[in-house]
């Protein structure tokens, strides 16, 4: 949890997580077992939660520095140098020489949903060692955001170092898994989705008032700040001040790819700037609405300045 300490360390966001490159494959549908469909279009875009989560925050205006590691092939030179183009410090950004980079291949249908396989390649060599090695640059940080495509045990180091020092901690528990209530109760922001929160909590969400339900009881495992998101239907909040509903804003959903870490990215960059939960979350949503309206992951995701709150 926060503490004094963090009103002296030096604004930047610090993101442990995975690269992906991303195959992506656009069709009418996905196929069925058994199925062979024919698609429409092809396309090769960096990717990967963490390095689209570090991609938003640094595109929305937060200085950003990255963990993680990467194979020794032709995606990793292009995943790394994604990082690079938007400002990220990621000399904590290993390289594994006997693995490749870890890939994902995502079926995009018309509808602007999308499916996704991946193979974490070398996500799966992050090690607690690396995350001891980096402990300073954790210790230091404004803000520590972390996901589940990397093995559990380096996050849960991080989440810990984080907490020892007084760290603001984001965690985005996905792909979805069962969390026991001593790590959440570290967690100063916890943003899930429906599945996730299903999982977690223990409580189907199907609707609003089911998501308020599942909203209230990881409340009540620890965590200081839930963030509920619902796709078209918005996103919840639950805290110490009640459970507020947040709705969409309107957009065309051509596809939703990096919708969730594009939201974390808005989030967390103005969290860091001392921008209320109300407005962080709505900047947060904002830039979700651009996101959905273009194709890929880290390509879709906006600048700041294309980002227009009302007051």
């Amino acid at each position: 949890m926060t503490d004094d300490r963090s009103q002296d360390r030096p604004r930047r966001i610090v993101v442990v997580g995975s690269l992906n490159m991303d195959l992506v494959l656009s069709a009418a549908r996905c196929p069925e077992a058994g199925e062979t469909l024919t698609g429409h279009g092809f396309a090769v875009h960096p990717g990967g939660k963490g390095a689209n989560q570090a991609i938003a925050c640094a595109r929305l205006g937060a200085p950003v520095a990255m963990v993680g590691r990467l194979g020794q092939d032709g995606f990793a030179a292009t995943l790394r140098q994604g990082l690079l183009d938007a400002g990220i410090d990621a000399d904590a950004v290993g390289t594994d020489p006997s693995l490749a980079s870890g890939t994902a291949m995502i079926i995009v249908e018309d509808s602007g949903q999308n499916r996704i396989l991946l193979a974490p390649g070398a996500n799966a060599a992050l090690s607690v060692a690396a995350i001891d090695a980096e402990a300073e640059r954790i210790a230091q940080a404004a803000l520590l955001v972390l996901q589940l495509e990397v093995p559990f045990a380096c996050v849960e180091r991080a989440i810990a170092i984080a907490a020892d020092a007084g760290v603001p901690i984001l965690f985005n528990p996905a792909p979805a898994a069962a969390l026991d209530a001593g790590l959440i109760a570290k967690i100063d922001y916890l943003v899930v989705n429906e599945t996730e929160a299903a999982l977690i909590a223990g409580h189907a969400v199907i609707d609003r008032a089911s998501a308020t339900i599942a909203a209230g009881i990881l409340l009540s495992m620890g965590a200081r700040h839930v963030l509920l998101t619902l796709g078209a239907e918005g996103a919840l909040v639950a805290d110490g001040a009640g459970v507020r509903h947040y709705p969409a804003f309107p957009t065309t959903v051509v596809d939703t790819t990096a919708a969730g870490d594009t939201f974390i990215g808005g989030l967390a960059a103005a969290l860091i700037e001392g921008a209320t939960l109300d407005r962080a979350v709505r900047l947060g949503m904002a830039a979700s609405a651009i996101c959905v309206s273009r194709p890929g992951a880290q390509p879709s995701i906006p600048f700041r300045a294309e980002v227009v709150l009302a007051d």
